[in-house]
């Protein structure tokens, strides 16, 4: 029986390491971003990239190009999730109702163009009383400045559902900063 000279083997690849560096640790600072975002803890935040970075590293072979800070924010949006649902009780993980958070009116409001002049602390406070859809959707396309067709790949919602949840969250975030919480919270409950 013949046998076949064994197939010339392909031109060494770089080294996984170095290509990994080079292509996905740029993002590092937008993956602590978001992580610290959901977490809302430095701490938890630290373990989520940790943790999304090892799998990052782990499946970086299964990376085809493209955008890879698309790709490392939804590896680090999964990761979050992932750990998050190891530790909190099954009625907590219960999905944001859109229908139960309708956009109110959109007149501008005199207290909706006062919010050029807020300040960074009180942005932040606003932002962590979102719901974590929307607060998630808005560091991402805000802080990150992602497309919501990146966002979409990000969070695996349809590009509609990205829409709907950001003009959701900006106007939850006029009325909190606006100091009509009551108002807001009146929305959360339909």
């Amino acid at each position: 029986m013949p046998t076949q000279a064994p197939a010339a083997s392909p031109a060494p690849q770089p080294a996984v390491g170095a290509r990994f560096e080079a292509v996905v640790l740029p993002w590092l600072d937008a993956a602590w971003n978001l992580a610290r975002w959901l977490a809302r803890d430095d701490a938890d935040a630290q373990d989520v990239v940790q943790e999304a970075m090892l799998r990052a590293l782990r499946y970086f072979d299964s990376f085809r190009g493209g955008d890879a800070r698309v790709w490392l924010l939804a590896i680090v949006r999964n990761t979050y999730f992932t750990l998050r649902a190891k530790t909190l009780p099954e009625h907590l993980l219960e999905p944001l109702d859109e229908e139960a958070h309708p956009l109110p009116d959109e007149q501008a409001s005199p207290e909706a163009l006062t919010l050029l002049a807020v300040d960074v602390g009180s942005l932040r406070q606003a932002l962590e009383r979102l719901p974590p859809p929307w607060r998630e959707a808005i560091v991402l396309r805000e802080l990150e400045e992602c497309s919501y067709k990146e966002i979409a790949a990000i969070t695996g919602q349809k590009i509609g559902t990205v829409m709907s949840r950001l003009a959701r969250a900006r106007e939850r975030l006029k009325l909190e900063l606006s100091g009509r919480t009551g108002e807001a919270r009146r929305h959360d409950l339909r």
